[in-house]
């Protein structure tokens, strides 16, 4: 029970109200002096509730009653006249000294052993006509004000009707009905029984007969208990009856909200969490500090890069990509029948010769094909270490994106893919210098051993006295051009391996290796201050 009312007491301060709703409000101020055991608030003709007043009661152990008003934090009431007296003050400094009426709610608690857990809000009184010093729109301001209470699903409602009047025409009971057809939050509180005709009662109403609620109607103030025709009535009459049957509702609505509060507690717990994650740990005051969490959240980049290329993140592959299929299909596309032709190869052969014919074979002219053709190799070297250089930077924005400490420091996530990607391009650099280098090589040196196994021909290539231009047929410089063509072919499947392994040594490899968490310390030392400047 403990745990409950501490519930209770938690509800109250987030004000999951009870709503008291009458024709006036003098009737729901009774039944509220009621249940806080003894009238606080004398009442005074003509005073009725012209702003709502939000009552928390707040049972105590033991000790004196007292009283606050949350427009006057830390003073405490324990006169409760003065109480009344601070209500209407309040009142008339927001309205006036009128009969006006302002939706501006009043906080009122009070702390008693007396009372039990709850919040009330004292509306002002759904009237039929403006009265004299009220606007017209008197009559739909209210209503519209205490709409705006009790559509709210969490409020209960008590509909107070006096018993001298039919309830068909109780206003309470109509605007009740409309928020809430069910009755599923609607408590009936009968008052004024005193005043009806002589040789009537309230019988039918509070059993229910002239008009079916949920829950069962209540009489709220208890001084006809003991009379005939409501003595068997006598448990349901009275405001301390009132105050601990809505108090045990109170309780049973809570129980049924606590697995949606429980929903939502948790909802929200995770939200602050991804807000947090988001914002990022504390930053260090002391240079050591910053340096220390620039360096924790360069690793941490450098990891999720690392990840990219080893296959653990998707992106790597690409490389393979390029390897397996672009380079391939590049090689494929020269045309080295073009450069061997009939005309270039009679063309290069004889200019090699220069003025002295060759004794043999034609060793220069064979060289200079063979470079000729194999220098068109560079193109598609070249293009395949950009191709892996635009993977590359590629993947450093996927890791920075994917990096979430870097989302709270802008100006470093700025310097981070600048210091990654000049240290790319300074990669990709030496990676064509030392690309190409695997090409010259083939030019500078041939294959011996490709040239001794093909049959030898030392016939002179006719006589000497002909035109240097008549010295080969067509058939022998065929053969030439055949030559070349399966040497370059050779030399071309070769470098079809050894292209991909001199890109990966110095782009790929250096890059997973030191390159970027490097640069970015080499960054670090210089600009400092400015990086975790958000």
């Amino acid at each position: 029970m403990g745990t409950m009312d501490n519930l209770i007491s938690l509800v109250n301060k987030i004000q999951r109200a009870c709503t008291a709703l009458g024709i006036r409000a003098r009737i729901a101020r009774s039944l509220r002096c009621g249940i806080r055991s003894r009238d606080r608030r004398r009442r005074r003709a003509g005073i009725v509730t012209r702003r709502p007043l939000v009552l928390q009661l707040h049972k105590i152990d033991e000790g004196r009653e007292y009283a606050e008003f949350m427009h006057l934090p830390r003073k405490r009431f324990t006169d409760f006249a003065l109480v009344r007296k601070e209500i209407q003050d309040e009142t008339d400094r927001e309205t006036g000294r009128s009969k006006a009426i302002s939706p501006v709610p009043i906080h009122l608690s009070i702390y008693s052993p007396n009372v039990v857990n709850l919040t009330l809000i004292d509306l002002p009184g759904l009237t039929k006509v403006a009265v004299e010093g009220q606007p017209e729109s008197i009559v739909a301001d209210i209503e519209n004000m205490v709409r705006s209470y009790i559509e709210k699903p969490n409020c209960i409602i008590l509909a107070i009707s006096p018993a001298n009047q039919d309830l068909a025409t109780s206003d309470a009971i109509k605007i009740s009905r409309d928020v809430d057809p069910k009755g599923e939050r609607t408590f009936g509180v009968l008052t004024k029984i005193d005043l009806m005709d002589k040789g009537t009662d309230a019988v039918d109403i509070l059993e229910g007969r002239s008009y079916k609620l949920q829950y069962p109607w209540a009489e709220g103030t208890g001084i006809f208990a003991n009379t005939p025709e409501y003595k068997h009535l006598a448990n349901r009459m009275g405001s301390e009856y009132l105050g601990k049957m809505l108090s045990k509702h109170l309780e049973s609505v809570i129980k049924a909200r606590i697995p949606g509060i429980q929903s939502l507690i948790n909802k929200t717990i995770a939200e602050l969490e991804g807000e947090l994650a988001r914002l990022g740990k504390p930053i260090a005051a002391d240079a050591g500090g910053k340096l220390y969490s620039i360096m924790e959240i360069c690793r941490i980049f450098d990891q999720i890069y690392k990840e990219h290329l080893d296959g653990v993140r998707p992106g790597g592959e690409k490389i393979y990509y390029v390897f397996d299929n672009q380079l391939p299909a590049a090689l494929k596309r020269l045309q080295f029948d073009k450069n061997l032709s009939m005309e270039n190869v009679r063309k290069l052969i004889t200019e090699a010769d220069g003025y002295q014919p060759h004794l043999i074979a034609p060793e220069q002219g064979y060289r200079r094909l063979i470079e000729s053709s194999l220098v068109s190799i560079k193109g598609p070297t070249e293009a395949a270490v950009d191709a892996v250089h635009a993977i590359l930077k590629e993947l450093v924005q996927k890791a920075i994106s994917e990096t979430v400490e870097l989302k709270q420091y802008p100006t470093l996530r700025v310097e981070v893919g600048n210091a990654a990607f000049e240290s790319l391009d300074r990669m990709r650099e030496e990676s064509k210098k030392a690309t190409l280098k695997l090409v010259d090589m083939e030019c500078s040196y041939l294959t011996v051993d490709f040239f001794r196994k093909l049959p030898q021909d030392i016939e002179k290539g006719g006589n000497p006295t002909h035109s240097i231009f008549d010295r080969y047929n067509d058939s022998y410089l065929r053969r030439i051009g055949s030559t070349v063509l399966a040497y370059v072919s050779m030399v071309c499947a070769s470098l079809r391996n050894s292209i991909p392994k001199s890109i990966v040594y110095c782009q790929v490899r250096e890059a997973s290796a030191h390159c970027l968490i490097t640069s970015l310390l080499n960054w670090v030392q210089k600009r400092l201050s400015s990086f975790l400047h958000c």
